[in-house]
């Protein structure tokens, strides 16, 4: 599956876009200026993936890999 395919898969499951997330993640303090604050793991991005929508391993993971600066 691509990494498109993964977005896409996630803002079915959820409604969010990968714009959505990154400011959901600012506000939640992991990310200042469009990119991953340091320090910030990627399990704490999990499981708040995890907790809050429910995504999987592979879905919360290609949402990581968003916020530390994979294009879609």
């Amino acid at each position: 599956m691509s990494f498109k395919a993964y977005l896409d898969n996630i803002e079915k499951k959820t409604g969010k876009t990968p714009e959505d997330f990154k400011t959901l993640a600012t506000q939640k303090g992991y990310l200042s200026d469009g990119k991953l604050k340091t320090g910030v793991k990627a399990g704490e991005i999990v499981a708040w993936l995890k907790d809050d929508f429910d995504l999987g391993h592979g879905h919360a993971m290609a949402i990581y890999a968003l916020f530390k600066g994979k294009k879609e």
